[in-house]
């Protein structure tokens, strides 16, 4: 019965008991998982976010849409430049509205790719995987932010109070042997730490995803101790509700992203996202760096009440179709929904 969701997952999962789903495959069931739950909302006549939200989460239909983390430059695996860090993201928290939103985003990525031009080559303009320019000519993190910085004033806006800045370290991609190579640097955790630090001093960045290796427990929680902004787990806890409860315990950052694909059901998870909500740790729901035309994901954010996607640049047909869906969510709504804005990290609360 595709209505019932968690019945139809505990199915799935009771045909493949194995830790890594490698029987069925965790594709094979998520698939499943999430057409199910497709179905129900098209058996019902309601949008799938209705469905997610009044069927399966069991709460009233009241609507938050997401702030959305807007990648605009692409570094480390993603692109193959000089950068260590993997994105550099904006968020546009001084919109009244998912529209308003969309707009600034889009206004300042524009931007942003002419600027790029004209001071390093149309080869700066080349996107990575999820459609952030490739920045051919900029040699270090605080040259990136330096011209994000510029293309939201450029832009017209106000940065830190139209618009806020956003990082995936994604450090395990430059960490080797205990030591971290960044911006020409071999340095320890500490001194990373330390650089964050210096970071959150200098620009309006106000979340970290993945800022040490993927199994620095220790350091993600120095990390959180330290510092007033959001420090985001992704590989650290790979949206698995075993891993996020003892990331909670151990304090070991202060928000989840979640990946629907890595842990491999829909109700999995959301009983992921519970578990971070419970120790109030706000959600990022995001897509992946190989994405489709999917706007599952979107739905998702929105019947969570999440106030927080991460679903790359403006550009490409993968990441654009999220913006789309958010928009037609919000027209659907009939504009009946909220939008976080500066509260990305707390607004939750509320829905």
């Amino acid at each position: 019965d595709p209505l019932a969701l968690r019945a139809v997952d505990s199915a799935l999962l009771a045909a493949d008991p194995t830790k890594g789903k490698s029987k069925l495959g965790a594709n094979a069931i998520l698939s499943v998982s999430m057409a199910s739950a497709v179905a129900a909302a098209n058996h019902l006549g309601v949008p799938l976010f209705e469905y997610i939200r009044t069927r399966v989460l069991e709460r009233e239909p009241r609507y938050l849409q997401p702030v959305p983390m807007s990648n605009v430059i692409n570094g480390g695996a993603h692109a193959g430049n000089d950068l260590a860090i993997q994105e550099f993201m904006i968020l546009p928290v001084g919109a009244s509205d998912i529209r308003e939103a969309v707009r600034c985003l889009s206004e300042v990525y524009h931007v942003l790719g002419k600027n790029m031009i004209a001071k390093y080559g149309r080869m700066a303009k080349h996107v990575g995987d999820e459609g952030g320019y490739c920045g051919f000519g900029l040699k270090s993190t605080h040259d990136a932010l330096e011209e994000i910085v510029r293309a939201i004033s450029d832009a017209g806006y106000t940065p830190g109070e139209d618009v806020v800045l956003g990082i995936d370290a994604a450090a395990s991609g430059f960490h080797k042997d205990g030591t971290y190579s960044i911006d020409g640097q071999e340095i320890s955790a500490g001194e990373l730490l330390d650089f964050y630090i210096e970071l959150e001093k200098t620009f309006p960045l106000r979340t970290v995803e993945d800022p040490f290796d993927e199994t620095a427990f220790e350091d993600f929680a120095e990390h959180a101790k330290k510092t007033k902004i959001q420090v985001v787990t992704d590989d650290l806890t790979v949206s698995n509700p075993d891993i996020v409860r003892r990331a909670v315990e151990m304090g070991a950052g202060n928000a989840l992203l979640l990946k629907v694909n890595q842990i491999g059901s829909v109700t999995e998870a959301i009983d992921a996202a519970s578990i971070a909500n419970a120790a109030q740790w706000p959600i990022v729901v995001s897509h992946r760096s190989g994405e489709t035309g999917d706007t599952f994901i979107a739905d998702l954010a929105v019947a969570l009440g999440c106030g927080q996607i991460k679903t790359g640049a403006p550009a490409r047909s993968d990441r654009v179709e999220k913006y789309n869906r958010l928009l037609e969510i919000y027209d659907l709504l009939g504009g009946d929904c909220g939008y976080p804005g500066h509260d990305f990290r707390t607004a939750w609360r509320n829905y």
